[in-house]
């Protein structure tokens, strides 16, 4: 099956390699494991293997093994590595921000990506997003996801816009036009990196 060019950054391999880029390089100081990549990214292993393959053997991507984990991090010694880390902060960079300000909040069922930034990550053609949109489903306070909206938009240099609705307004069979339109076009799981398009 041919993969589509990606959209976010059309210069980028691929999405999957926009996401590992973005798990890596936004926290150079941490390693991840591939398996974790994959589990953050969507990635299948395969995919998670071949490509962090590349990006350590040009020098994007530190490597070492521990017992049977290949573990990975940012070279940060890379002569591009301010550069891309910016480029891919502002491409791929809304997913690992916003799991991880997400993290440790309560009242979260679902946390979604939609809008202009999943329809360019499920590979439709059009304008670069000027901002992103959010959905949670739950029951967070306002005042939180406001607080993290804030963050989020700070941190990924465009504004984060978020709107909540329960869990009951987001199952209900005769769902409200917003909803109905959601659940038409593409969206991206925030926890999971996996593009529902």
């Amino acid at each position: 099956m041919k993969t589509r060019a990606p959209q976010l950054t059309p210069f980028v391999r691929s999405d999957a390699v926009g996401a590992i880029l973005a798990e890596t390089l936004g926290h150079p100081d941490r390693e991840a494991s591939l398996a974790e990549l994959g589990r953050r990214t969507g990635a299948s292993g395969p995919v998670v293997h071949r490509e962090v393959g590349r990006l350590v053997d040009n020098g994007v991507l530190r490597d070492r093994q521990e017992g049977r984990n290949r573990l990975v991090r940012a070279n940060e010694e890379h002569p591009l590595f301010a550069l891309m880390r910016d480029l891919i902060a502002a491409t791929y960079g809304p997913v690992p921000v916003l799991r991880e300000l997400f993290e440790d909040v309560d009242g979260v069922d679902r946390l979604l990506i939609y809008g202009s930034w999943a329809a360019r990550r499920a590979g439709e053609a059009g304008l670069s997003p000027n901002d992103i949109d959010v959905l949670v489903v739950g029951d967070t306070p306002r005042r939180t996801l406001t607080k993290i909206a804030s963050e989020a938009g700070d941190r990924i240099d465009m504004p984060v816009n978020i709107t909540r609705l329960s869990t009951q307004e987001w199952d209900a069979v005769d769902a409200s036009p917003f909803v109905s339109t959601l659940r038409s076009r593409p969206t991206v799981d925030v926890r999971s990196g996996v593009l529902d398009a």
